[in-house]
C-alpha cells in the first residue's frame, strides 16, 4: 500500500474507537460487512472478510465475546438457502485461525444458544440479517431483540453505514457502549482527507453507467476539485448535451438540462472538466461484438460506446500525473469484457503511477484495481461504493450519526 497518513485515531469525527470500550467478558455485537460473492466452492472473493479481521481480532484479544452480524445479498425478508452465511463463517474461521460458530437464525433460539455459550475471546456469526423483514424496515421490535444479544455495539460495516437499517441505526441507539471499528474509522479518516484539506491539484475521475447516480457527488466535487474527468456510459449524456452525435450510446435524456448546468458551473468555478475525445464503439452490447475506435463526438448510428479510447486515456493520464489528490469512482467502460477493458486499465495504471494521495471509491473501481493486481499500490481502496459517494456528497451517514447519539 502506498504510504499515507490515514491511520485512524482512537476517535474519529467525535465517535469513540474500540479502545474506549470495556469488552472483557462482555458480548459485543459487531456489525460487519461480509456481503461477499459465493460460488459452488464457497466464498469467491474474501476481501471484505479480510478487511473485518483487525477489528474482530482486537475485540477477541481484549476478551470480548464477539457476536458478528452481517447481511448477504437481497433475500428481501425471506430465508433463501443460497444466501446463508455458513460458507462465510467457514472462511472467516480459516482466516481468523479460530472456530467461528454459525447460527441458523438471526434472533431465534439457535442464535441465543450460541451467544449464551460464548466464552471470552470467542466468535460467533448470526444468520443473514436480511432474512428478517425487520432489518431493512428498522422495526423497533426486531431491533430490541437484536440489541439484547449484546452488551456493547461496534459498527465496522462501512459499506452499510448509509442504510438506515435495524443493525445499523436501531441497535446502536439501544446501547450506551458503542464505537466505530477499525475499518470504519480508517474509511472515515481516509475519505475525510478529500473533503477537509486535499493536496492540490485535486483530480476526481468518475465513470459508471448512469450520470443520475453521480449528480450529488458531482455537485459536491465541483466545490472542491481542480479537474473532473468523466468516462463510462455517463459521459454520453454530457456529450449529447454539447450537441454531439453519440449513436446508440446510453443517454439519460431527462438529465440533459442538468448536465448542461454542470458544464456551466464547472466553467464558472474554473474546474477543468475533461470528457472523452475518442471511444471504443461496438455494433451491439455484447462481449464479442464488432468494435472499433471512433471519435467521441461522431459515433455512427446503431453503434454504442463501450469504453474510452487510447487518446482519451493519454489525456486523462496527463491530467492525473501531477495530482496531489485523486478520487476515482466508476469504470471507464465495460471492463468485465476484455475488448472494452483497456480504458479502465489505463486509468488504473495512471492512478497507480501518481505520487499523490490516491483513493479508489469502492464498487467497480475497487474490483478493477483488484483485477489488475494493483490495489496495494494506491493509498486507500474503499470497501463501500455507495457509502463513499454519499460521504463525499457531504451527507450525514445514518450509521455514523447513530454512533454519536
Amino acid at each position: 500500500m502506498k504510504p499515507d497518513t490515514t491511520t485512524p485515531p482512537a476517535a474519529v469525527a467525535g465517535i469513540p474507537g474500540i479502545d474506549a470500550l470495556q469488552v472483557a467478558g462482555r458480548r459485543v455485537l459487531l456489525r460487519a460487512d461480509l456481503n461477499v460473492p459465493l460460488d459452488a466452492s464457497g466464498v469467491a472473493d474474501d476481501l471484505r472478510i479480510a478487511e473485518s479481521l483487525p477489528t474482530i481480532r482486537a475485540l477477541s484479544a481484549a476478551g470480548g465475546r464477539v457476536v458478528v452480524m452481517s447481511h448477504l445479498g437481497r433475500p428481501k425478508g425471506e430465508v433463501v438457502d443460497e444466501l446463508r452465511l455458513a460458507p462465510v463463517a467457514a472462511r472467516l474461521s480459516e482466516l481468523l485461525g479460530a472456530p467461528v460458530a454459525a447460527a441458523t437464525d438471526v434472533v431465534g433460539t439457535d442464535a441465543r444458544r450460541l451467544v449464551d455459550k460464548l466464552d471470552d475471546g470467542q466468535v460467533a456469526l448470526l444468520e443473514n440479517l436480511r432474512f428478517e423483514p425487520g432489518e431493512e424496515a428498522n422495526d423497533d421490535g426486531f431491533a430490541d431483540v437484536l440489541a439484547s444479544l449484546g452488551d456493547a455495539y461496534v459498527d465496522d460495516a462501512f459499506g452499510a453505514v448509509h442504510r438506515a437499517h435495524a443493525s445499523v441505526v436501531g441497535v446502536p441507539v439501544r446501547h450506551e457502549q458503542k464505537a466505530a471499528g477499525l475499518l470504519l474509522a480508517k474509511e472515515l479518516t481516509a475519505l475525510s482527507r478529500l473533503l477537509d484539506d486535499p493536496a492540490r491539484p485535486f483530480v476526481a475521475i468518475l465513470g459508471g453507467a448512469k450520470v443520475s447516480d453521480k449528480l450529488g457527488v458531482i455537485d459536491s466535487l465541483l466545490e472542491r476539485v481542480d479537474r473532473l474527468l468523466i468516462g463510462g456510459a455517463m459521459c454520453f449524456t454530457f456529450l449529447r448535451a454539447q450537441g454531439f452525435q453519440v449513436g446508440s450510446s446510453r443517454v439519460e435524456d431527462e438529465q440533459l438540462d442538468t448536465v448542461t448546468g454542470v458544464l456551466e458551473r464547472a466553467a464558472q468555478r474554473g474546474v477543468e472538466l475533461l470528457l472523452p475525445t475518442d471511444v471504443i464503439a461496438a455494433d451491439g452490447f455484447d462481449a464479442d461484438a464488432d468494435h472499433r475506435r471512433v471519435s467521441a463526438d461522431d459515433i455512427p448510428d446503431g453503434w454504442l460506446g463501450l469504453d474510452v479510447g487510447p487518446e482519451t486515456v493519454e489525456r486523462f493520464a496527463a491530467a492525473i500525473g501531477d495530482a496531489g489528490s485523486v478520487l476515482w469512482n466508476g469504470p471507464m467502460g465495460v471492463f468485465e469484457w476484455d475488448a472494452f477493458a483497456a480504458g479502465t486499465e489505463g486509468v488504473a495504471r495512471a492512478v497507480v503511477a501518481c505520487s499523490g494521495y490516491t483513493v479508489i471509491g469502492g464498487g467497480d473501481s475497487a474490483a478493477a484495481v483488484r483485477k489488475l493486481g494493483v490495489s496495494e499500490q494506491v493509498s486507500h481502496v474503499s470497501t463501500g461504493g455507495g457509502a463513499s459517494l454519499e460521504f463525499l456528497e457531504g451527507r450525514e451517514l445514518p450509521g455514523v450519526a447513530a454512533l454519536r447519539g
